[in-house]
């Protein structure tokens, strides 16, 4: 569930959040082999963030109806759409994501991060969309935040922080 804290947005595991300015920021935390996707509209000061677990839903699973951010392959769609509620163009909008670590002993057998990342490229794909920047992989849980007066995203792993995203920047700077 998402909480409002006095300086933005939580972001849950398996959820999602749009705001704006006025929201000061969205954050979430934990992403192991989960990825946190933000997307933000620099026009019409509208973001969101999605933290999804796992790529898909099982075949015959009424999941993905129940708990469409569970999933990338529901989870991305679901958050463009909301944006587009809010008055984003989702041809204006900049899209960041990281996680898909395998930080998990023997976790590379199952290779969720890969997955997880593999899904978000085919989606994003399918919605004619790219990302802007990216943290991804690895063996370190993150923490992200965008900035819903400005756009910037930020990531914190083991208490460093860096800049994913900011207006003028180029990916990853």
């Amino acid at each position: 569930m998402r909480a409002t804290r006095a300086n933005g947005l939580v972001v849950g595991v398996a959820d999602a959040a749009v705001g704006c300015a006025r929201d000061g920021r969205i954050v979430t935390y934990a992403l192991g082999s989960c990825i946190g996707l933000t997307a933000y509209d620099p026009v019409a000061r509208v973001g969101g963030m999605l933290h999804f677990m796992l790529p898909q839903p099982a075949p015959s699973s009424e999941s993905a109806i129940l708990k469409p951010a569970m999933y990338g392959s529901t989870g991305v769609p679901m958050l463009t759409e909301r944006l587009a509620s809010r008055g984003a163009d989702p041809e204006r909008l900049v899209l960041v994501a990281a996680g898909a670590a395998e930080i998990l002993a023997g976790a590379a057998t199952m290779a969720i991060g890969k997955r997880n990342h593999a899904m978000l490229r085919k989606v994003l794909w399918r919605l004619g969309l790219e990302l802007r920047a990216s943290d991804i992989g690895g063996s370190q849980a993150r923490t992200m935040s965008l900035d819903l007066t400005d756009g910037a995203v930020r990531v914190r792993v083991r208490g460093e922080d860096k800049v994913l995203w900011r207006e003028g920047s180029r990916a990853g700077e």
